[in-house]
């Protein structure tokens, strides 16, 4: 592989992550991580 081919790879995989990214913020779906993390740290702590 060609340091032209790998450059150009990673580029469109940094691109397609960060477009999936912002879809996911888009539709909401970072709170429900949010909250989810949130109840898992409060069980691991006994709270919850």
């Amino acid at each position: 592989m060609t340091t032209r081919t790998r450059a150009v790879l990673s580029a469109a995989i940094i691109i397609s992550g960060a477009v999936l990214v912002i879809i996911g913020v888009y539709r909401g779906e970072a709170d429900v991580v949010l909250r989810k993390a949130v109840n898992i740290c409060l069980e691991c702590i006994g709270i919850g």
